[in-house]
């Protein structure tokens, strides 16, 4: 025991000797073990050693696959591409393309988007977007046109003072695009997306505001083709992006050739 008590006064006597052969000058040493750092640093002239221990957290960037927005909306206007031939045409006896002009400024397309997901397919760069949202269309006349059924048919209503007539087809609608960011790292980003979009016909009507009737709702389905199949597209300027919508075909089933487009601002992320 004594002989321990000896060797061990012996080995402090020895470090303190060589602590003290050079008072100016301080050694460390550091040992990282994973995200830990141990540092021990040895002053020579106060004779003390002094141990830092750091802990390094590394933050990972989380890089999902899918990314979703909820309640996007889209503001813009609708029109349409008229190829009827009203020679030949009983639905609209005696009408010409100048009774279905509209006003640009008043015919409105509003979409709500329950939700639009993105699936990364190409290191964020080329990715797949889709959602489900509704399609309002809504087409407002210049002439007092007035939509009659069973049979259905379309005649000039020149017995009342029209102050609203219009044309509205709502659709439940499921959107797919494929979609290229250039800018993948950046919350706005730069890029365009181009698809297809298929619309379901869940409700239409006539609304018409007239000095005798005053407001009026006529709720039919118009011979309006119940399926709408659209080419559809998508612009990402930074904060400000763009929409686009193109039907294949016309909306009506017989009839009217009327094939309509949309266009406007997209608001919601």
């Amino acid at each position: 025991m004594k002989q321990a008590i000896t060797l061990l006064a012996g080995i402090t006597m020895f470090i303190t000797g060589l602590a003290q052969t050079d008072s100016t000058k301080s050694e460390s040493d550091t040992i990282k073990v994973g995200g830990m750092i141990l540092s021990t640093k040895t002053d020579k002239s106060e004779k003390s050693t002094e141990v830092e221990v750091k802990v390094e957290v590394h933050k990972r960037k989380k890089n999902s696959r899918v990314t979703t927005n909820w309640w996007i909306v889209d503001l813009g206007f609708n029109n349409y591409t008229d190829n009827t031939n009203y020679p030949v045409n009983d639905f609209a006896h005696g009408l010409g393309k100048d009774q279905f002009k509209l006003r640009n400024g008043k015919s409105v397309n509003v979409n709500i988007w329950a939700f639009m997901q993105k699936l990364n397919v190409i290191k964020g760069v080329v990715n797949l977007k889709y959602g489900i949202g509704l399609e309002l269309n809504n087409y407002r006349y210049k002439e007092p046109i007035k939509y009659n059924t069973s049979p259905t048919s379309v005649a000039l209503d020149n017995t009342r003072n029209y102050s609203k007539n219009k044309l509205a087809a709502d659709y439940l609608t499921v959107p797919m695009m494929l979609n290229f960011n250039f800018t993948p790292h950046k919350k706005r980003g730069f890029g365009f997306s181009a698809g297809v979009s298929a619309g379901y016909l869940y409700a239409s009507r006539q609304k018409t505001i007239t000095n005798t009737d005053g407001k009026q709702k006529n709720r039919d389905d118009f011979d309006l083709r119940p399926w709408k199949l659209s080419y559809i597209g998508e612009l990402n300027l930074g904060w400000v992006k763009l929409y686009g919508s193109l039907a294949s075909q016309s909306m009506f089933e017989k009839g009217l050739d009327q094939t309509p487009y949309n266009f406007g601002f997209r608001l919601g992320y």
